[in-house]
Parts: structure tokens; C-alpha cells; sequence
């Protein structure tokens, strides 16, 4: 007996131990379970608010773009259609308004205090040498609208210019090293096709007065034009990896417009295009100075919106997704074209017009399957990282 009892404490000792080590294990698990979930609340929370801000910013991009295409190009054309004839004056105001852009990048700073980064901070030498040279390219494509715009009817303009997405697929491959997907692919090829279409059979869509010439310079013009904007929007997307904030693509759209403003400034002094604006808008206008002082004002305010919705696409997405974006509003165009102005819309742009609706449709549907393809991925990821977290956070304990 004297031994059976040393024994029994030495097994209540032992019994007690184990229950303290196991309720010790149970509760650096239930500490460790709950951190794991405090911490993927948080970061749930996080990336929520963060996709809701950038959803938000790329909505109002979008937005821009879509009013400033539309309105700037029924614009331009009915400044030619009211008789002006300057396309110096066409080239200018569609970059002249640069300094209404200067009020989003001044004002929460200094008036509302919203941001505590200062305006212009981050700016090095390489990426203002970069943007004045694309500027003075971005004020050349411009002139080569204005030539474009003066000649054709507003709807061929509009789906001869969509033939740039062919080569933003090509300079996008080359420049920014974009993967060719079907959905891509199917879409350019459609909206491609749309275009040739539309040229082959467009000899009977040129306005009374219009010779051979004058149709052939306004349609190279526009396919000039395009070419070039191919060439701006996967080099503006490779820059764009070096800025860090959306502020800064408000700030290189300043010095970029500016440059091209430059640009068309010394092609109007030289070809006498101010004296020019004064004459048209007292003697040449048919609606009269005040309707061309109006439309000069207008046009110049709807270009700053396309320009900065589509560097802001360009940005929040990527070159390709916004040159399908501002192809897409083609058909827009199309039928603004018709509504206002009474353009042709024959069988040929009944066919064109479907085509970009059915390519631009296609490329929504292989980017909404995508994104739902990484976002499955994510989450298990997400998922995996959790419990191995865990699992190392119970062990280290």
C-alpha cells in the first residue's frame, strides 16, 4: 500500500498533465484558427474596397470616353459642315483644352486636402522627354483626323478608324508583349473584316461635291490615323508600368496634349490658321460667331474627355482592352452619324456595324470567363496559403 499510493498520485500527476498540455494545444489552435481569420477578414475587406475603387475609376474613365468619342467626332464634323474649313482649327482644339485637366491634379491638394502627394512629384527626366515626344506624335495623328474627318461622312470615318485594332494586336505583341488569346483574336479579326468591308463597298457613300481625290486623301488620312493611335496606345501601356498612381497619368496627359498642342500652334501660325479662325467665324460660318465660338468651346472640352478616358483604359486595363473599348463605340458613332446627319446606312454598314457589335461582344465574354477563371484560381490560392498558415502557425506554437 505504501507504493500503490505514490503510484496513484504519480498517475493523477500524469493525467492532469496531458489534460493541460491537450487543452493548451486546443486553445493555440482556436488562437491560430482565429488570427488566421482575422487576418483573412482584413485582407478581404481590403481587396473588396479596393476592387470597388477601381471598378468606380474605371466606370468614370469609361464614361469619358464614351461622351467624348461621340460628341467630338459629331462635332468636328459639323464644324466642316457649317462651312470652316480649317483643319489647323480642327488639329488645335483637340488638344488646347489640356488646361481644364490641370483642376484634378491641383485641386485635392491644395483646396480639399485629400491626397498628401504633391502635383508633378515623381516626375523624372525620362518619363517628360517620353511624354512630349508622344505628345508631338499624338498632334500629328490629330492632324491626320482633322484631314480624315473633313472629307468623309461621319460613319465611314468611324469604322475605317477601327482597322487600328488590327495593328494595336500586332504593336501590342511586339511593345508590351500581349498574349493573343481567341477572344482577342476572334475580335480583331471581326472588327478587321468590318472595316474592309466598309471600304470595299463605300464608292457610293461620298457626299455631293466630293471628287476621287479628296474621298482616297480623307480615307488614307483616317487609316494613317489609326496606324498611328496603334502605335501610341501599347507605348503609352509599356510607360505606364513605371507609374505608380493615377494622378501621374493625369499629369503626363498635361505635358502630352501640351506638347501636341505646340505642335498644332506653330502649323496655324504658319499657315495663317488664327487669322483664319477670326474670318471664318464673322464671314464663313454659316450659323454665325456666336454658334462658332460655341462649337470651338464644345469641341475642345469633349476632346480632353476622350483623350484622358482612353489613357485612363489604358492604365486601369490595358492597351488592346482599350482600343477594343474605343473601337466598340465605332458603331456608336455609325449611328450618330445617320441620326444627325443623314449619312447613307445602307446594307454594307448594316453588315460592318454587326460585325463590330458581335466582335466587341465576343471579347466581353472571353474577358468576363477569364476573370472568373482567376478569380476561381485566386480563391484557391487564397485558400491554400490560409491553411498552410495556419498549420505553420499551430507547429511554431
Amino acid at each position: 500500500m505504501e507504493f500503490l499510493v505514490p503510484q496513484q498520485e504519480q498517475d493523477q500527476t500524469n493525467f492532469s498533465r496531458e489534460i493541460m498540455v491537450t487543452d493548451t494545444k486546443n486553445t493555440t489552435k482556436k488562437s491560430g484558427s482565429s488570427r488566421v481569420q482575422m487576418h483573412d477578414q482584413e485582407t478581404t475587406n481590403t481587396t473588396s474596397t479596393t476592387k470597388k475603387r477601381y471598378i468606380f475609376l474605371l466606370a468614370i474613365n469609361y464614361l469619358c470616353l464614351f461622351v467624348g468619342s461621340i460628341s467630338s467626332t459629331l462635332l468636328s464634323k459639323f464644324y466642316f459642315n457649317h462651312k470652316g474649313a480649317s483643319r489647323w482649327v480642327s488639329t488645335w482644339v483637340q488638344s488646347a483644352g489640356f488646361p481644364f485637366l490641370l483642376l484634378p491634379i491641383y485641386l485635392p491638394f491644395y483646396v480639399f486636402k485629400s491626397t498628401d502627394r504633391k502635383p508633378f512629384t515623381g516626375f523624372t527626366p525620362k518619363i517628360f522627354s517620353l511624354s512630349i515626344l508622344i505628345g508631338f506624335l499624338l498632334g500629328f495623328n490629330n492632324l491626320l483626323f482633322s484631314w480624315g474627318n473633313s472629307y468623309l461622312p461621319v460613319s465611314t470615318n468611324s469604322l475605317v478608324l477601327s482597322s487600328q485594332l488590327a495593328f494595336t494586336l500586332i504593336t501590342s505583341v511586339i511593345i508590351v508583349k500581349q498574349k493573343i488569346t481567341y477572344a482577342n483574336l476572334n475580335c480583331v479579326i471581326l472588327l478587321t473584316l468590318s472595316s474592309v468591308l466598309l471600304a470595299l463597298g463605300s464608292n457610293h457613300d461620298k457626299p455631293k461635291g466630293l471628287t476621287k481625290s479628296k474621298y482616297l486623301i480623307g480615307f488614307f488620312s483616317t487609316v494613317g490615323a489609326g496606324l498611328l493611335f496603334a502605335l501610341y496606345l501599347p507605348l503609352m501601356e509599356k510607360i505606364y508600368k513605371k507609374v505608380h498612381c493615377y494622378s501621374m497619368v493625369v499629369e503626363m496627359q498635361v505635358v502630352m496634349e501640351l506638347a501636341a498642342t505646340v505642335l498644332a500652334t506653330v502649323g496655324m501660325t504658319i499657315d495663317g490658321g488664327f487669322s483664319e479662325m477670326k474670318k471664318e467665324s464673322t464671314n464663313m460660318f454659316d450659323l454665325g460667331e456666336k454658334a462658332y465660338w460655341l462649337t470651338i468651346i464644345f469641341n475642345v472640352v469633349m476632346w480632353q474627355l476622350c483623350f484622358m478616358g482612353t489613357a485612363g483604359m489604358v492604365f486601369l486595363t490595358s492597351s488592346l482592352t482599350g482600343g477594343i473599348c474605343m473601337t466598340a463605340l465605332m458603331a456608336v458613332n455609325v449611328f450618330g452619324g445617320v441620326i444627325v446627319y443623314g449619312d447613307n446606312f445602307g446594307g454594307t454598314k448594316i453588315v460592318s456595324t454587326l460585325l463590330c457589335v458581335w466582335g466587341f461582344a465576343s471579347y466581353l465574354y472571353g474577358m468576363y470567363m477569364k476573370m472568373k477563371e482567376e478569380e476561381i484560381n485566386k480563391e484557391s490560392s487564397t485558400e491554400k496559403l490560409i491553411n498552410d498558415d495556419q498549420h505553420q502557425f499551430v507547429k511554431m506554437t
